[in-house]
């Protein structure tokens, strides 16, 4: 079985940027307040990540004042054929 493409679409979409800029705060600054590198948020922002700790989750959210399916949404991924 080959590993899963990096680029494979999770169907989840990361809304850290329009949380971002809703809060006025920099994707530096949310850096400092959770202890987590801007490298990682980065790569959470770009819908990169392939995973992430609940602890992070929840750092984050509790960061931006919001909830989990504030930060990420299901999104509807096209029939794959066989």
């Amino acid at each position: 079985m080959a590993p899963a493409d990096a680029e494979q679409d999770t169907g989840i979409r990361c809304r850290l940027d329009e949380l971002l800029a809703a809060r006025n705060m920099t994707l530096t600054r949310l850096s400092e307040e959770v202890g987590v590198s801007v490298v990682n948020l980065s790569i959470l922002k770009n819908d990169r990540a392939r995973a992430i700790r609940f602890s992070t989750l929840r750092a984050v959210c509790r960061a931006l004042d919001c909830e989990v399916g504030d930060l990420l949404e299901l999104v509807d991924r096209p029939a794959q054929s066989p």
